[in-house]
């Protein structure tokens, strides 16, 4: 005779407000971590070559500059002004909130501070009158991939072949700022708009930001407008401080397919600070 089979016990209402209280509490601590802590933050443009690829993805320390809305998650107006504020050093990679709309999440290098003068003279960078030091090094390659593909990031005139793969291949130097600080730029040629500037003062409360690829970065040089240049960048703008690079792919995998998740990761960038 079969033995009588034992029908599941229903979820009694106590079991779901544990779950449900579990699961807000985590959401809450998510939230505070993320806003207070570190936050994890993705490459999505080639303005910060050779320093950021498209493809990397880092985290940013979130205490250094202060907190202001701008650092909590959508930006939410839980946060007056700013608090606990620090300024900026020149050299740092930050990311913020990029003017006039204050809507889209950007990451450039902090070049001037309050009360500093800028000028792009011929592609040299003129910090306060003194043009900061510019030494040739070898050339940055990048292979083309999914993530840097030749008919949209690298143009025509610098595609190239290096052991038998299709690459991309920039002059690259080495610029050092008052202090030492030192980091890596690309420069495409003499474009007038982009390397010969006029001379930009840097208001209070405002920081003036480059990127890294100099002839491929919408950035202070050029007037705000909305998803494109930023000009000056409130400080309270600024979310946090890039820390360290935790993943990095070419673009290549498929999810489909898990052991292209090995092939297409850039070990060599995961795991590299700032």
């Amino acid at each position: 005779m079969a033995e009588p089979t034992t029908a599941a016990k229903p979820v009694s209402k106590s079991e779901w407000r544990d779950t449900l209280s579990f699961l807000v509490k985590l959401a809450i601590v998510v939230f505070i971590f993320r806003s207070f802590v570190l936050s994890p933050f993705s490459i999505p443009s080639q303005s910060m070559l050779p320093r950021l690829m498209i493809g990397d993805y880092l985290f940013i320390t979130k205490w250094n500059y202060g907190y202001s809305r701008h650092s909590l998650p959508w930006s939410l107006p839980l946060i007056p002004g700013r608090i606990f504020a620090g300024t900026p050093e020149r050299g740092d990679v930050a990311v913020f909130k990029a003017p006039p709309d204050d809507a889209q999440d950007y990451i450039k290098r902090v070049i001037g501070l309050p009360g500093d003068t800028i000028q792009m003279v011929s592609g040299q960078l003129v910090l306060n009158g003194q043009r900061v030091p510019k030494q040739r090094i070898a050339d940055f390659v990048v292979p083309l991939t999914p993530n840097y593909p030749a008919f949209k990031e690298c143009p025509a005139a610098f595609q190239t072949s290096d052991a038998g793969r299709q690459v991309c291949r920039y002059e690259q130097y080495r610029e050092t700022l008052p202090g030492g600080r030192s980091y890596n730029v690309l420069d495409r040629g003499n474009l007038d708009e982009a390397d010969n500037t006029a001379v930009y003062t840097v208001p209070a409360g405002h920081v003036f930001m480059m990127g890294d690829n100099r002839d491929a970065s919408a950035d202070s040089r050029f007037p705000a407008s909305p998803g494109g240049a930023i000009g000056m960048v409130p400080i309270g703008n600024i979310q946090g401080k890039a820390l360290v690079g935790f993943w990095s792919t070419d673009g290549s995998a498929e999810w489909i397919k898990p052991w292209t998740w090995v092939s297409a990761a850039r070990w060599s960038r995961i795991g590299e600070g700032f």
